[in-house]
């Protein structure tokens, strides 16, 4: 992969001497956030201009076909703004494959990977990201050590993480979302990752590099309406599973094979038992019909793990592309369609 260059040379008025300002990219994402785009990008900009005054900015929206004003609020900021560039789906591809293809035009020396524009993740702690990155980590992610959300959606974050954790072969960190720094070396790895469904926590993870962990609390909404439901989040667990790890697969061969075992098993005591005292086997079909509802629904359940693999291998062999774009804005094609 081609190396992009994302220095830029500014002239220091008293030696006169050239200095190399490294650039940090962020990508944000949004759907129907009219309430909340430009609140998120004068936070980004301010932080720049204080704390990280030494850094170039690159700040991407993508955003996925919004019906609201968000295209013509991002449409005026980038007018004023070149560092502010703007990828406008045709549809709504969803938030990671969105993301995803953000990250192609990322020219940063480190990149954001993921700051919703809606700010739950605390734009605040990318000076701390950048300086962990400066000290060597080419990870640093946050922790969402503190949800402001409730218990039943965190027990079932705290499955989630607990069963992928233990069938892939490598470790996610629970709470760890797509809030995190990653060198570009990270996102070279990254965007070698062909997914049409890219998991990118996941992919990060598998990348293996040094990381750093930084806590936070992850804050409620304070304008708009969150675009992630329940079932994009059942979706997306299932998509994190299936996509590092072929244990569900074996693990229906084993229970396939142990419950064949135990049926064997059990016709043959049956038998025995008849010869020995006909009075102990069970008459009458209610064994029957418990047995062929259990058996059924495990096969019925293991023909979806099976159509989940499938499905998934469908969407890659068919090569599609992952996002249609509509409109670029300060964006250059860097010799190649972004969806290729």
């Amino acid at each position: 992969m081609t190396e992009r260059l994302s220095f830029i040379v500014n002239t220091d008025r008293v030696s006169g001497q050239r200095a190399v300002m490294k650039k940090i990219s962020i990508i944000s994402p949004c759907f129907n956030e009219e309430d909340n785009v430009e609140t998120c990008y004068a936070t980004v900009r301010r932080i720049f201009e204080t704390e990280l005054s030494g850094y170039a900015r690159e700040h991407i929206f993508c955003d996925n076909a919004s019906a609201d004003r968000t295209v013509e609020i991002l449409r005026g900021i980038a007018a004023t703004d070149p560092d502010t560039k703007v990828i406008v789906n045709a549809r709504n591809f969803g938030l990671f494959r969105s993301t995803f293809n953000g990250l192609r035009y990322a020219t940063g020396d480190a990149i954001v990977v993921m700051l919703p524009v809606d700010l739950q993740d605390p734009p605040e702690l990318i000076p701390e990201f950048v300086k962990h990155w400066e000290e060597g980590f080419p990870i640093v992610y946050g922790i969402r050590a503190v949800r402001n959300e409730n218990l039943p959606l965190r027990s079932a974050r705290r499955a989630f993480y607990w069963i992928v954790n233990r069938i892939s072969d490598f470790e996610i960190p629970e709470n760890v979302g797509e809030f995190q720094l990653i060198d570009r070396k990270v996102l070279n790895v990254v965007l070698q990752f062909e997914d049409k469904y890219p998991y990118i926590r996941g992919i990060i993870a598998a990348c293996g590099f040094p990381k750093k962990a930084i806590p936070y609390t992850w804050r409620r909404r304070a304008r708009g309406v969150t675009k992630y439901n329940l079932g994009t989040l059942i979706d997306n667990a299932f998509n994190g599973i299936l996509s590092f790890t072929h244990v569900p697969m074996r693990l229906c061969t084993y229970v396939g094979f142990l419950l064949a075992t135990l049926s064997i098993l059990f016709s043959l005591g049956m038998v025995a038992a008849y010869f020995v005292n006909s009075d102990v086997v069970p008459r009458g079909i209610t064994t029957l019909l418990v047995g062929l509802f259990f058996l059924s629904g495990v096969q019925l359940m293991f023909i979806g793990v099976l159509g989940e693999y499938v499905t998934s291998i469908h969407s890659q062999v068919r090569r599609g592309p992952m996002v249609i774009e509509q409109e670029r804005i300060n964006v250059e094609a860097q010799g190649r369609d972004s969806i290729q």
